[in-house]
C-alpha cells in the first residue's frame, strides 16, 4: 500500500474515463416530527398514544451523477441542500431510499475528523486505534507513525492524552491519520480548513499528491476559490437535486449568480 511520502505514480491518460462512483435516481427521505418534542420520554409516550405526527423530508430526490477513476470532483450548494447527506450515501453510512449507488473501490471517508478518537487516550494511543477503524493493520501504522506526528506538528504532545488538545490540534491529527495512506476513494466534507493557514496549505498539497498518485477525491466546502482551483468538475446541488455539473468555474459562477 502506498504511503503519501512513496513516489507518486502518474495516472493513465484514460484514468478519467473509467467510472468510479456512480448514483442512479438516488432519493434519500427523513422521518421527522411536525412538532418539537422536548424529551425522549415524551417522544416515547406520544409515539405509544399515537399521537406524533411525521412528516417525510426528501434530502435528496432522483440524483444521476458519475464521477471517474482520478478525478478530484467537488459538491457545492447552500446549507442544507443535500451534500452531506450525498457523500453519507456514497460511504455507506446511509441508505437511499429509492435509487442505488456504486462504488467500484476502497473508500476512505473524513465526515469528521477525529471520529473515534478517546479523550482518555494519548494522541500516540489514538493513532492506532483510528487507524484500525480505517481498516488498517497496526503494522501498516506503524510504518507511517512517525510522518503522522511530523505532518500534524504535535511533536512531544503526541503523547499527551487527547482530551488536553486543542480543537487545532485534534483536527490536524485527526487529519494525518486519516490521509497516512493514498486511499483508492477519499471522500472529504469541509475538514480542508484545519488549523492555520500553513497547515491548510500543507492540507492542499496532499490533496493535490494524492490526484497525481491516481486517488479519486469527492470533496465538499464553502470555499469555492480553492475548489475551482483544486477540482476537475463540479456539481452544484440545492434543494437534493443537481442543478449543474462541469467545469468548476462555469458551475461556481451559476451558482454565485444564483446566490447574490
Amino acid at each position: 500500500m502506498l504511503t503519501v511520502s512513496e513516489q507518486k505514480v502518474k495516472p493513465d491518460q484514460n484514468v478519467s474515463l473509467q467510472p468510479y462512483i456512480q448514483l442512479e435516481n438516488v432519493s434519500v427521505s427523513y422521518r421527522l416530527p411536525t412538532e418539537r418534542i422536548g424529551t425522549f420520554k415524551e417522544y416515547a409516550i406520544r409515539t405509544l398514544q399515537r399521537r406524533v405526527k411525521i412528516q417525510n423530508f426528501w434530502a435528496l430526490t432522483d440524483v444521476n451523477l458519475q464521477v471517474n477513476k482520478g478525478e478530484v470532483f467537488g459538491l457545492i450548494g447552500n446549507n442544507g441542500a443535500g451534500k452531506s447527506t450525498m457523500l453519507k450515501v456514497i460511504s455507506k453510512v446511509l441508505k437511499p431510499t429509492k435509487g442505488r449507488v456504486v462504488v467500484f473501490g476502497k473508500i476512505a471517508p473524513l465526515l469528521e475528523l477525529g471520529a473515534g478518537f478517546h479523550p482518555e487516550l494519548s494522541g500516540r494511543e489514538n493513532v492506532f486505534l483510528n487507524g484500525a477503524l480505517l481498516g488498517y493493520s497496526r503494522q501498516e501504522m506503524e510504518a507511517v507513525f512517525d510522518e503522522i506526528v511530523e505532518f500534524s506538528e504535535l511533536g512531544q504532545f503526541i503523547n499527551a492524552p487527547v482530551r488536553t488538545y486543542s480543537s487545532g490540534m485534534y483536527a490536524r491529527l485527526g487529519f494525518s491519520v486519516a490521509t497516512a495512506h493514498v486511499p483508492e476513494i477519499l471522500i472529504l466534507d469541509e475538514v480542508l480548513s484545519v488549523g492555520d493557514e500553513a497547515f491548510q496549505r500543507k492540507c492542499n498539497l496532499r490533496m493535490k499528491n494524492f490526484q497525481q498518485s491516481g486517488a479519486t477525491v469527492l470533496m465538499v466546502s464553502h470555499a469555492l476559490d480553492m475548489m475551482e482551483g483544486m477540482c476537475d468538475r463540479i456539481a452544484w446541488i440545492d434543494h437534493g437535486s443537481i442543478q449543474k455539473v462541469g467545469a468548476p468555474h462555469e458551475v461556481i459562477s451559476a451558482y454565485r449568480g444564483d446566490n447574490i
